[in-house]
């Protein structure tokens, strides 16, 4: 959520963010008035609510000011009543508004239009025809997608045996190495509440993407961003303190709706996957400092892997309405033939931290709301990236150096 001052101050900031995204202004001259409105009923209750006090100081020798006080109450009961819709209304307005966006997001409707940044790695010249991850997986015994249909529905799959330990030891080794970089592990609920989902910007913005419990202001995580930027809601954090850096693995869902007419074979776009999350609350003048670290951490990870990649700088059509600016890293995935989306990381400003009212408190005095940093740091597209990239002509596939230590072997198949 923005601040509201910048509707008093500076309304055509949200207009421009507003037209950049393609939305409609309405939305923001709509709360505009409605903070007018807010306002000067809020002016007329601060005084009655004066003028109450006042009386009720005279009640003990002045009967009139009895009738009068009485009469006050009756009438400041209604205008209270008003003030609580208006404040309703604006709140529920501006929960609808967008972020701002930085002026460095590139203009564009589609992940097509994002801004190339950099890219590294080699990419492998194959002396075969290289298959996607379906074909090799299958082949090798390692991937299930379609007994994860029989038992549960189409987007579902399993990994078997040395393609489940291989995705065991990818995820191990990013904590592990998250942890050294000064992150804290964390296991967190796989459910979060409504109120938490609306607190991150998840509701309204991505309600079609939701597994919402039956009976219960409960959903299915989508990631354990939800709950980690959740875990501090209603605190006010010690500046001494900050950054906090936060990491965790969960199962996450998403119904994957609007998805129609992407490429889906396989286990790329699906409705329950796996991932650790980098999670960052910091001071307002830092949070740049840390979009950035977290994308080196998630470039280290694909370096350290061998996997060819690029990063690009997200266009406004591709971003959330949360975000400020958002990163992605794409992986070269030979049997596709492209890159393809493995993390995203993306600055949250303030957007978060506003409504679940996460601030900081300096020593002398300053406070205001945190920033908040969101970024993938790994998911099973690493593990179907290596599948591809590291794919022999016999049919196995060369296990990365850097997880040889906690898989135990060097090759499937």
């Amino acid at each position: 959520m923005i601040d509201v001052k910048i509707l008093r101050d500076s309304p055509e900031l949200a207009r421009t963010s507003c037209r950049r995204r393609g939305l409609s202004e309405t939305i923001v001259d709509e709360a505009v008035a409605l903070d007018s409105s807010h306002r000067e009923i809020l002016k007329t209750v601060e005084a009655m609510r004066s003028e109450r006090n006042r009386l009720s100081a005279e009640c003990r020798t002045n009967p009139e000011a009895r009738t009068a006080v009485k009469h006050l109450k009756e009438k400041l009961a209604d205008a209270e009543a008003k003030l609580a819709d208006a404040e309703k209304a604006l709140h529920e307005k501006m929960s609808r508004m967008p972020n701002l966006l930085s002026p460095e997001v590139p203009d564009g409707r589609s992940d097509a239009d994002n801004r190339e940044i950099r890219k590294c790695g080699i990419i492998r010249d194959f002396t075969f025809k290289p298959k996607d991850h379906v074909d090799i997986g299958e082949k090798l015994g390692i991937l299930d997608i379609e007994r994860g249909a029989k038992v549960a529905k189409s987007g579902f799959y399993y990994w078997k045996g040395k393609g489940a330990e291989l995705c065991s030891a990818l995820f191990y080794w990013v904590q592990k190495s998250l942890v050294k970089k000064g992150f804290t592990s964390m296991f967190t609920p796989c459910v979060a509440k409504l109120d938490t989902l609306y607190g991150t910007g998840y509701l309204p913005f991505f309600e079609d993407q939701i597994y919402k419990l039956q009976n219960e202001e409960l959903a299915l995580i989508g990631t354990s961003e939800q709950t980690l930027v959740g875990y501090h809601a209603g605190e006010s954090l010690p500046a001494s303190a900050l950054p906090v850096m936060l990491t965790s693995f969960t199962p996450c869902f998403r119904t994957e709706a609007g998805s129609y007419g992407k490429a889906s074979r396989g286990i790329f776009r699906v409705h329950q996957f796996h991932k650790v999350e980098q999670i960052v609350f910091c001071l307002p003048e830092d949070s740049e400092k840390y979009h950035q670290i977290c994308l080196e951490n998630e470039e280290y990870f694909l370096r350290e892997l061998g996997i060819p990649y690029r990063v690009v700088d997200v266009c406004v059509g591709d971003m959330g309405a949360p975000g400020y600016r958002k990163y992605d890293v794409e992986a070269w995935f030979p049997g596709f033939g492209g890159y393809r989306e493995v993390t995203s990381n993306t600055n949250l400003t303030e957007f978060q931290s506003r409504r679940l009212d996460v601030r900081y408190k300096k020593d002398d005095g300053e406070k205001g709301f945190v920033h908040t940093i969101s970024a993938t740091a790994v998911t099973d597209r690493f593990a179907i990236a290596m599948l591809e990239n590291f794919q022999n002509e016999d049919g196995s596939v060369t296990v990365p150096e850097a997880l040889r230590p906690f898989t135990g072997f060097d090759r499937i198949g």
